[in-house]
């Protein structure tokens, strides 16, 4: 297929060189040093967003933030100026779900069909091709997009309609934020006690406590490495989106908004661009400090 890609970050750089080894052929917005590997994989670097919508069937987003995607959209020589009836677009961005319809409708007004298709598993994930993707949108767009899906990630789940893939996403994101919250307490709780914190998570490796998070980002925390990964700046970003839209929906997430004004100190810390398993730092310095 004749694909575009945008968005060639942590994340997307891995994705789109899978596309590529897969056969498919490329054409890439905002090539920069560290994605000029893919055009020698024979990636095809465009000069606008435009210009990649125009030569493309199916053009995919993996972008930071609600307002990036939009501006991708649907600003001057963004991807709806070089669209035309029949293409499809795939946000894999981790966005706003009110904001994601919104994008749907006025793509489809031009003939065209789209899909929210937000990933997890981070960069180990996409280098890996074992993302979870999570969807929103049309059964036919869905199979339409299902191999590049499949080059991708692993776990693959149609969720719904359009923005519910993005709804996942961010339920996905409060689990994930409040596990780490949950890890760095007991961790520290282990070590203030004076107890062996890499022996106190490999103790709780083989109980009810066990998990994903505990395994690798309990490692991070007793071993204090903290390179993304993914970032807390993002994951603050996800966290409020699931905030904002608790309000608009009158529900209480108590503990998803305490995770999110401890992610806020962390970012006040200078530890936005660590790892989010950095958070643990904040809990220190709430603390008293590391001891």
């Amino acid at each position: 297929m004749n694909i575009g890609f945008i968005g060639l970050g942590v994340m997307g750089r891995p994705m789109a060189e899978h596309l590529i080894d897969a056969g498919h052929t490329l054409h890439l917005s905002r090539v920069k040093e560290a994605s000029q590997h893919l055009v020698t994989k024979g990636g095809r670097a465009a000069h606008s967003a435009r210009a990649v919508a125009e030569a493309s069937d199916i053009i995919i987003l993996m972008l930071p933030d609600t307002p990036d995607v939009e501006a991708v959209l649907f600003g001057d020589d963004g991807v709806a100026s070089g669209l035309f009836s029949g293409k499809l677009v795939i946000d894999m961005s981790s966005i706003s779900p009110v904001a994601t319809k919104g994008f749907a409708k006025r793509i489809e007004a031009l003939g065209c069909d789209y899909l929210d298709a937000p990933v997890s598993g981070g960069e180990v994930g996409a280098k890996a091709a074992s993302l979870t993707i999570m969807v929103g949108g049309k059964d036919a767009a869905f199979e339409r997009a299902r191999p590049l899906f499949e080059k991708m990630g692993k776990n693959i789940t149609l969720v719904g309609g359009l923005g519910d893939g993005q709804t996942a996403k961010v339920a996905n994101q409060i689990i994930v934020g409040l596990t780490i919250e949950a890890v760095s307490e007991a961790l520290l709780f282990a070590k203030r006690a004076g107890a062996d914190p890499a022996k106190v998570r490999a103790a709780l490796m083989g109980g009810f406590a066990a998990s994903r998070i505990l395994e690798v980002h309990g490692e991070r925390m007793v071993k204090e490495t903290f390179d993304p990964g993914f970032r807390i700046r993002l994951h603050r970003k996800d966290l409020t989106l699931a905030v904002d839209a608790a309000r608009a929906l009158d529900l209480s997430l108590p503990n998803t908004a305490a995770t999110q004004q401890l992610m806020n100190a962390a970012v006040a810390n200078g530890d936005g661009e660590r790892d989010h398993s950095a958070l643990i730092r904040t809990l220190e310095l709430l603390a008293g400090g590391p001891r």
